[in-house]
């Protein structure tokens, strides 16, 4: 059978025979990512206002060190040079930002947005030359497989969060009993929509269904091989609804926190 090489014509970049617009997606997708970045970073460096009666925002949890209740060890006065401002955010966060930033979804979304690479299917990009992802340094995107190991022990300490979130003190007494606020619907939320995100996780499949020739003999792997393939068909779905969930929990959080907002006590 022979075989034909086509040389397809160069391209400027922005040149394309669409006739769509073909730009609103990846330009929607960098000022949502851009803004969410902004706001994340500024609201980690705050170190102040994370955390209003039983409610813990994401972005400070776990509270390894610091001064509210939800600390593990209390502040890190000991240790932490004076001159250097402290924030508990910043001993966390890079573990569920590294998942994100070498997430397969999120790497084919900012690669267009911010990159241009390309800037959408068929269209003309910046550069003459793909190299990919197997050099220096985009080959180091095949860490995300142990920033999935990370963020499953995260899912196990948000939990705990929602848990905590269940319980208010009464600020006379100070007798603790259950209760429903709508922080704590607003916790639970965040915690579904980053075990969706999490678990339809392309990594996850892998984990559950890989490393075996023939998967249909161990039935349980298979169930959970499903399981983890019908999330994984909403993964773009669940990445921005996650994205959008932890970012309003920690608004949540910091406005009950700064007094601009009540929680409404359910339960």
């Amino acid at each position: 059978m022979s075989e034909t090489l086509v040389q397809l014509p160069a391209q400027r970049f922005g040149q394309t025979q669409r006739r769509d617009a073909w730009w609103w997606q990846p330009l929607l997708v960098f000022v949502a990512l851009s803004s969410f970045v902004i706001y994340a970073t500024w609201a980690a460096l705050q170190g102040d206002y994370y955390s209003w009666g039983p409610y813990l925002s994401p972005f400070y949890s776990p509270e390894i060190f610091g001064v509210s209740p939800h600390s593990w060890f209390g502040h890190p006065s000991v240790w932490w040079p004076a001159w250097l401002p402290f924030s508990p955010a910043i001993l966390i966060l890079w573990a569920p930002g590294g998942f994100r930033l070498t997430c397969y979804y999120y790497r084919g979304a900012y690669y267009k947005a911010f990159w241009a690479d390309p800037p959408s299917c068929t269209v003309g990009e910046p550069r003459k030359h793909y190299r990919g992802e197997r050099s220096f340094p985009l080959i180091l995107q095949n860490v995300h497989r142990y920033f999935l190991y990370l963020a499953l022990l995260f899912l196990i300490v948000l939990s705990h969060d929602v848990w905590k979130a269940l319980w208010f003190a009464d600020p006379q007494t100070g007798e603790v009993s259950f209760g429903v606020g709508l922080g704590t619907l607003v916790l639970a939320g965040n915690l579904v929509f980053l075990g969706g995100y999490t678990f339809s996780c392309h990594s996850l499949r892998h984990l559950v269904g890989g490393r075996i020739d023939l998967l249909a003999p161990a039935s349980a792997r298979v169930k959970l091989y499903d399981c983890a393939s019908c999330l994984n068909r909403r993964h773009m779905l669940w990445a921005w609804m996650s994205l959008f969930s932890v970012a309003f929990s920690d608004i949540y959080v910091r406005m009950c926190s700064m007094g601009l907002w009540s929680d409404w006590r359910l339960i």
